[in-house]
């Protein structure tokens, strides 16, 4: 009951809000693109503070331009936490168009969507992320290329890789700054999440996103690790393949790291 009602008071004070933001950023995007970037870190903030979920930040988010930041994928909710440290723009899975509401809000916050099935269109898709790079987004790509379950990582994925290389030949830069990302979810309620209870925050792609955001709301009061590694360069002389790997490599010794500091091993 308690949780019902408060679920029912923070949709209260979030859909209003929600409401009187988006003419604003609608009114930037087009006059005022440097505030456009501010007011979605604005928004999920406010959505983080309603729910009761804390960040912690671990390491330094770099000021190096162009950059690209890659991430573990634990749920829908990242892109709240990630945004909110931050101007971020996100590279998203196709089928978040079709999620109502959510859709929307992602293309004010000048989201790429891309579509894994469709790998003749991979070549357009990374065109269109690595002309954001050299524009001056910071494009996070969860390199998992879907939610795991929050206790382990899956493998990354390379070929949205080729966004820097595409931004290298397009603008004439000498390099691109790759940033390594972890994030873990750690307590809830104060309490550590285990492998059984982790399931209250990860998402994995075959859960249906309602019940679960719905739930998480309920919940409140995650506490989230995010970690950022040292950068690693992109240039002329990247392979793809190897970068993938050794930001995999970074991104899964973090997260460990982070898991210890709540969980024995």
């Amino acid at each position: 009951m308690i949780a019902r009602l408060r679920f029912i008071l923070i949709l209260a004070l979030l859909v209003p809000a929600t409401l009187l933001l988006v003419p604003v950023q609608l009114i930037c995007l087009k006059f005022a693109p440097a505030l456009s970037r501010k007011i979605p870190i604005l928004w999920h903030r406010m959505v983080l503070k309603l729910v009761g979920v804390r960040v912690h930040v671990h390491g330094g988010f770099t000021k190096d331009r162009p950059l690209m930041l890659v991430s573990n994928h634990v749920s829908w909710s990242d892109i709240v936490v990630l945004g909110s440290i931050d101007e971020l723009c996100f590279i998203a899975k196709n089928e978040v168009k079709s999620w109502p509401g959510i859709n929307y809000l992602s293309r004010l916050q000048r989201t790429v969507f891309v579509d894994r099935d469709r790998k003749r269109d991979a070549g357009v898709q990374a065109d269109t992320i690595a002309a954001r790079l050299v524009q001056g987004d910071t494009m996070v790509l969860f390199a998992e290329g879907t939610t795991g379950n929050g206790n382990s990582l899956l493998g990354f994925k390379s070929a949205l890789f080729g966004a820097p290389q595409m931004a290298l030949s397009q603008s004439g830069v000498d390099q691109i700054y790759i940033q390594p990302v972890a994030i873990a979810y750690n307590t809830l309620h104060g309490m550590p999440l285990g492998r059984y209870h982790q399931t209250y925050a990860s998402w994995p792609g075959d859960l249906e996103l309602l019940p679960h955001l719905v739930n998480f709301v309920k919940q409140g009061a995650f506490d989230v690790d995010v970690c950022f590694g040292e950068c690693l360069i992109f240039d002329a002389n990247t392979k793809r393949k190897e970068m993938a790997q050794q930001i995999e490599a970074v991104v899964r010794d973090d997260f460990a790291r982070l898991r210890r500091q709540y969980h024995q091993t």
